[in-house]
C-alpha cells in the first residue's frame, strides 16, 4: 500500500484505465517495466461490485502496487460502498471516472455524462471519502457535447474540490456523447493541452494530471516541465510499453532501472505458470505482451508467433520462449549486418 504523498509522486506518470487492456495481467507486464509508474486498473462499476458482488473484479496482484481502482457510478451510496470495498481489497487509489463515453457508460447515466452534474459528482466524491481512508480522484473531460469547456471545467473543478477531491486527470477533449463512437471520442474531438495548463494555473494547490493523445515520454516530460503535476498515457503505454515504462523510472522519477524487454519478458514466465496452474489460458497473459518488442529487430515475428501459438489448447511458457528466440535471432542478423 502507497501513501498519499507517494502516490502524488507515483502520480507524474500513469497509465490509463483502458476497457478490456488495463487488466491484471496487463498491470504485472507493466509493472515489470517500470517500479514507479502508477497504474490503473480497467473502470469497474459499483453495481457489478455492490449489487453483482463481482468482487474477483478487484483481483490484483501485490506487486502492481502503487495501484489505483477506477469506479463508475453515479448513486452516492453505491459508489461508497464500492469505494470501501476497494479500499479494504487493498488499492492505493479510488478514482472516479467522469470521462467515459460508451453508450452502455450513458445508459448507467455515469461517466462523462456527469461533467453536466457537477453537483451530483461532489456528491459521490463526498460519499467515498466519508466511507473509507483512500484517497478519491477524479478523471474527466473538458466538457460534452455543446458545452463550452472554458465555462463548465472551472466550475467542474471548483465544485468537486470543495468536496474533497485534490487530484484530477484530464482528458483535454471535450466528449461527444451524440454522433461520435467511443473510439472515435478518442481521436475526432479537438485536443486543448492550453485549457489543461490554464487550470493548472488558476487552481494551483490542486494536483492536475494531463492526459489524451500523448504518444511518447518526451512529450509527458515537456508537459511536467510546464508545471503540470502529472501524465496519464494510454495506448501508447499499451501497444509500445518498453519505449513508455523502460525509461520512465529514469526520466521521470530519478530512480534506477535496468531492466529491458526482453528480462520483462523473462520474469513474466512465473506468472504465467501460476496462472495456468490455477486454470487460466496462456493467451489471457500473453495478448498484453504483443508490443513488447515494438520497432525492435524481430517485433513482428515475435507477435505473429504468440498470436498463433498461444490460444492452442495446452500452450504454455515454452510458446512464450519460442517467440522470444525469434527476437534474439533478430536482434544477432542485425548486429552481425551493422544495421543494429
Amino acid at each position: 500500500m502507497t501513501g498519499t504523498a507517494n502516490l502524488g509522486k507515483a502520480a507524474r506518470l500513469s497509465v490509463a484505465p483502458m476497457m478490456d487492456w488495463t487488466d491484471r495481467h496487463c498491470r504485472y507486464f507493466h509493472r515489470l517495466m517500470s517500479r514507479e509508474t502508477l497504474l490503473y486498473t480497467e473502470m469497474v462499476t459499483s453495481p457489478a461490485l455492490v449489487r453483482g458482488g463481482a468482487v474477483h473484479l478487484l483481483d490484483y496482484s501485490p506487486e502492481e502496487h502503487p495501484v489505483a481502482l477506477q469506479l463508475g457510478g453515479a448513486d452516492p451510496k453505491e459508489l461508497a460502498q464500492a469505494a470501501k470495498i476497494g479500499a479494504d481489497a487493498g488499492y492505493d487509489e479510488i478514482n472516479l471516472n467522469v470521462g467515459c463515453p460508451s453508450d452502455r457508460v450513458q445508459s448507467g447515466t455515469f461517466g462523462a455524462i456527469l461533467m453536466r452534474q457537477p453537483e451530483l459528482v461532489a456528491e459521490c466524491v463526498a460519499a467515498m471519502i466519508a466511507a473509507q481512508p483512500r484517497e478519491v480522484t477524479i478523471k474527466c473531460r473538458i466538457g460534452v457535447d455543446d458545452q463550452e469547456p472554458r465555462e463548465i471545467l472551472p466550475r467542474f473543478l471548483e465544485v468537486t474540490t470543495a468536496a474533497g477531491v485534490r487530484r484530477f486527470t484530464i482528458h483535454a477533449r471535450k466528449a461527444w456523447l451524440q454522433g461520435l463512437s467511443p473510439k472515435e471520442n478518442r481521436d475526432i474531438p479537438p485536443l486543448d493541452y492550453d485549457l489543461v495548463r490554464e487550470m493548472k494555473t488558476a487552481f494551483g494547490d490542486l494536483h492536475i494530471s494531463v492526459n489524451g493523445g500523448i504518444a511518447t515520454l518526451a512529450a509527458a516530460e515537456a508537459f511536467l516541465e510546464d508545471g503540470l503535476d502529472g501524465v496519464m498515457i494510454g495506448r501508447a503505454a499499451y501497444h509500445t510499453p518498453a519505449d513508455i515504462l523502460l525509461g520512465a523510472d529514469a526520466r521521470i522519477y530519478g530512480a534506477g532501472n535496468a531492466t529491458t524487454a526482453r528480462q520483462a519478458v523473462l520474469d513474466m514466465l512465473p506468472y504465467i505458470e501460476r496462472h495456468l496452474l490455477q486454470g487460466g489460458k496462456l493467451n489471457q497473459v500473453t495478448r498484453h505482451m504483443l508490443g513488447a518488442f515494438a520497432g525492435q529487430p524481430g517485433a513482428r515475428a515475435w507477435r505473429r508467433h504468440l498470436s498463433e501459438t498461444a490460444s492452442k489448447p495446452g500452450a504454455g511458457p515454452e510458446a512464450v520462449l519460442e517467440a522470444l528466440a525469434h527476437v534474439d535471432r533478430a536482434v544477432d542478423y542485425s548486429k552481425e549486418t551493422g544495421m543494429a
